[in-house]
């Protein structure tokens, strides 16, 4: 099986997105499906990462519960984020032998497939030395955040697609304190996409730079079938623990 099969969930609560991702992590370790590319809408949450340090989240609890702004402890690399709507965000659920079990290779990779995406748009982007992520000069564009079980990649990128910039005033994106964060919007004007064209130009990319024969679409009810109607039951009355999610992690890389 060469193909990696695509499916734009709509808007997905952040716990559920965890709990899809533990889901299909154990079907392809298992070999039981294939690679998958999961793209979830996110309303406004901040994620946190195994490598956080003091102080960069900015806004107080109070002001976060005031925004509606959730918090999540997760099981990937690096530090804080923001997630919400106009922002492109990526889950590959890719076994990484097709990059040689390399780590590096893999971030490369999920980087230079953004890189090669945008240039669609007129907006030539490119890596920062030493840090993770893509970069217009010196303005962030896209964030780079991953997990590893079973030599099985999970949670991915985020692409700032057309998102209100000043949701990232709340934290200090990625550690990163006076890092300007930026748009597809605000870089290429008049030929910024849509997020479906962001999509569908992030998808032949990483098609093509990891050697997948194609991309199958599947819909939100097909991924339903395969992990059972459990994974997307009803959480609004569970409440977040710190650290609640997948925790066997063999390897993790940052934002």
């Amino acid at each position: 099986m060469n193909t990696l099969t695509v499916c734009a969930l709509g808007p997905t609560p952040y716990r559920d997105g965890l709990r899809l991702q533990d889901e299909l992590v154990k079907l392809r370790a298992d070999g039981a499906t294939g690679d998958w590319l999961l793209y979830p809408d996110h309303e406004s949450v901040l994620t946190i990462g195994r490598n956080p340090s003091d102080g960069n989240v900015i806004a107080d609890a109070a002001t976060l519960a005031q925004l509606g702004v959730e918090v999540f402890e997760v099981p990937r690399g690096g530090d804080v984020t923001w997630h919400g709507p106009g922002q492109l965000v990526g889950y590959p659920i890719v076994q990484l032998d097709r990059v040689d079990r390399d780590l590096h290779r893999w971030l490369r990779a999920l980087e230079e497939a953004i890189i090669r995406a945008v240039a669609r748009f007129g907006v030539t982007a490119s890596r920062s030395p030493g840090r993770t992520g893509v970069w217009v000069e010196d303005r962030k564009l896209a964030s780079i955040g991953v997990a590893v079980r079973r030599w099985v990649g999970y949670h991915g990128f985020a692409l700032n697609v057309s998102p209100d910039l000043r949701a990232f005033e709340l934290i200090h994106p990625c550690g990163l304190q006076g890092v300007h964060m930026t748009s597809l919007a605000r870089e290429a004007g008049e030929r910024a996409p849509t997020l479906a064209q962001a999509r569908a130009a992030v998808t032949a990319e990483l098609v093509e730079l990891l050697e997948f024969s194609g991309a199958v679409p599947a819909t939100a009810g097909a991924l339903r079938e395969l992990l059972g109607t459990s994974t997307f039951a009803d959480t609004s009355e569970q409440g977040h623990t710190p650290g609640e999610g997948p925790q066997t992690i063999k390897g993790a890389t940052t934002w």
